[in-house]
């Protein structure tokens, strides 16, 4: 069977904004109308980018001042039998577009993982003392997004965040969801945020992650915690049900609210939207609830991309420990993609949040007073062991 699909790609360029840079003035061109291979599963069926596709973008001799593999699909690449009773874990997701998976790792992993994301923070030697809150200020801290979001100095490819990426039970995971083995994993970024901190100024930000122009469910994020989360720490407040209204709310022509922390509204970003409090009340009035996702250590939750949702920030006195993990079939990516991903992996550079597509490295130094960090690193502070199934994830070695 075939699908027929548009596939388009932008010219971007640096901005500021750490996920989020893109051409004030982006070269869209549209490539062709072409089939999608349909692959089949029990319960739903997906549809793979044909391996000749070329992508098409205006040319610009640096790497990384464009998103790679960044088509938009104008159909959904994976079909989901509505009908289908699971079991498990996946009755809820289908349902709720998101779904909190207990103890996937013991509570002594998640312990490990806590302690390396500490010894990160106290390894760039800025003063940081986690039994001194005052030191829990940006001068004494490496350069973050919202408070606690590390993105840069090579972390995403940290032994630790590998380690996480490739806990048995977190593939397991994404490999039930797409009914797949050959997944690809994001370079994403961590949080370690701290409370009581007096330097920064929070406000809810609630977003998705998926452009309104990708159709169905196209990337499902993950967050592997490490540390008590109850109502008053920092985590993650998902928005339920709101993934299954997402084509009806985009149906309309939407303005992205004018967050604090946007990007400058002349910017035509990847894939962020910010939803207002009106927007907010327009999925609650369609029965859809905003809730705070408390988690023990060891915990999993996993959201639609199309699910609205934000970080909350610390108002008790624990430190929030969490790891962010995505995967996504192979099969969604094509070749430019791929290339991409090795690129980025063989200098150590992080992405989005996405495995497939839109495969931004995040490659600028992060800025300090207004000047690159002095502290930057190119490269893991403890690189990770090399396999093949790493290869494989990071889409450097073939199925």
């Amino acid at each position: 069977m075939y699908l027929p699909t548009f596939y388009i790609t932008a010219c971007l360029s640096p901005s500021p904004w750490p996920l989020f840079n893109l051409n004030p003035h982006p070269q869209i061109f549209l490539l062709s109308t072409l089939p999608l291979r349909q692959s089949t599963h029990q319960h739903f069926s997906y549809f793979r980018t044909p391996p000749d596709v070329t992508m098409v973008a205006k040319h610009d001799d640096s790497f990384n001042n464009k998103s790679h593999g960044a088509q938009f699909e104008g159909k959904d690449l994976i079909t989901f039998d509505e009908n289908a009773v699971y079991g498990d874990w996946r009755d809820e997701f289908h349902k709720q577009g998101c779904v909190v998976i207990k103890n996937v790792i013991t509570k002594e992993r998640a312990e490990y993982y806590a302690q390396k994301q500490m010894e990160w923070l106290k390894s760039f030697d800025l003063g940081f003392d986690e039994n001194d809150p005052s030191t829990y200020t940006a001068e004494h801290l490496p350069v973050s997004f919202k408070g606690g979001m590390y993105m840069a100095y090579a972390s995403s490819h940290e032994k630790m965040a590998w380690e996480a990426r490739m806990e048995p039970k977190i593939v397991e995971i994404f490999e039930t969801l797409w009914g797949t083995k050959e997944l690809l994993c994001s370079f994403d970024g961590m949080n370690i945020s701290l409370p009581n901190r007096t330097d920064i100024k929070w406000s809810p930000w609630p977003h998705c992650d998926q452009n309104p122009r990708r159709k169905g469910m196209q990337a499902v994020q993950g967050l592997l915690n490490y540390a008590p989360c109850g109502d008053k720490d920092g985590g993650l407040v998902l928005m339920k049900g709101s993934a299954k209204l997402f084509n009806e709310f985009f149906a309309e022509k939407r303005e992205s609210f004018d967050h604090e922390d946007a990007p400058p509204p002349e910017l035509e970003y990847m894939d962020l939207f910010l939803f207002s409090q009106k927007d907010v009340k327009w999925f609650e009035d369609r029965g859809c609830e905003l809730v705070k996702i408390n988690m023990e250590p060891g915990d999993f939750v996993l959201w639609d991309s199309r699910t609205m949702h934000y970080a909350k920030f610390p108002e008790g006195n624990q430190i929030r420990h969490v790891q962010y993990i995505c995967m996504t079939p192979v099969q969604f990516a094509n070749e430019e993609a791929l290339a991409a991903k090795k690129e980025c992996f063989e200098k150590w550079q992080g992405t989005t949040h996405w495995p497939h597509c839109n495969i931004r490295p995040t490659d600028d130094a992060p800025m300090r007073d207004g000047k690159p960090c002095p502290k930057n690193r190119t490269e893991p502070r403890e690189k990770p062991v090399i396999t093949d199934q790493l290869l494989r994830l990071a889409g450097v070695k073939s199925y």
